[in-house]
């Protein structure tokens, strides 16, 4: 029997109940990084993916995004850029804050890495509610580049990320390997 890429990587997520609170129900890559195959397959994926649309560059988001981003721009041959916490970049920055479920939390990036002449793919592991991956969206434009696409490991569909990247995306794709 053939295993596809996406029962592959679904195979190597192991569930963590009550993680990192009572009722959540934590979905651990780790077990996914720690096997070749599958990390390996995981690469693979997200770098045909920003062939596909065209990325020049390759934004990771904090923190297991850039586990994930940076491998993909090798790969790919791309740069890669982190998107981190405010405060964590050394030098000029541009910052975008967004809304969590309780307060606010602020992204930043390089005021240099980004340009007019890049198309950036987002990638991430998890889409939940979507308020990071928005406002990347949004940062990247204010850094004067395109958006080619946000691709991530899964999406946990039952947040509503997908509906709140809508507006934001503009058309660009948003690509998950996994939905649950």
């Amino acid at each position: 029997m053939t295993v596809t890429v996406q029962e592959l990587l679904l195979s190597r997520i192991r569930d963590v109940p009550d993680h990192p609170k009572p009722g959540v129900l934590f979905k651990d890559i780790t077990p996914l990084l720690a096997d070749p195959e599958a990390f390996t397959a995981l690469t693979e994926a997200l770098s045909a993916l920003c062939a596909t649309h065209g990325a020049t560059k390759v934004v990771g988001l904090e923190a297991r995004g850039f586990i994930l981003a940076a491998p993909v721009a090798v790969r790919a041959g791309l740069g890669f850029v982190p998107m981190r916490k405010a405060g964590k970049l050394p030098g000029a920055t541009l910052s975008q804050a967004y809304a969590l479920e309780y307060g606010t939390a602020e992204i930043e990036v390089h005021a240099e890495d980004l340009g007019a002449d890049d198309r950036v793919m987002v990638i991430d592991d998890v889409l939940a509610t979507g308020g990071t991956a928005e406002a990347s969206l949004e940062l990247i434009r204010r850094a004067g580049a395109d958006v080619a696409g946000v691709a991530m490991l899964m999406e946990l569909g039952f947040l509503g990320g997908r509906a709140r990247l809508e507006p934001v995306l503009r058309g660009a794709p948003l690509e998950a390997l996994i939905t649950l």
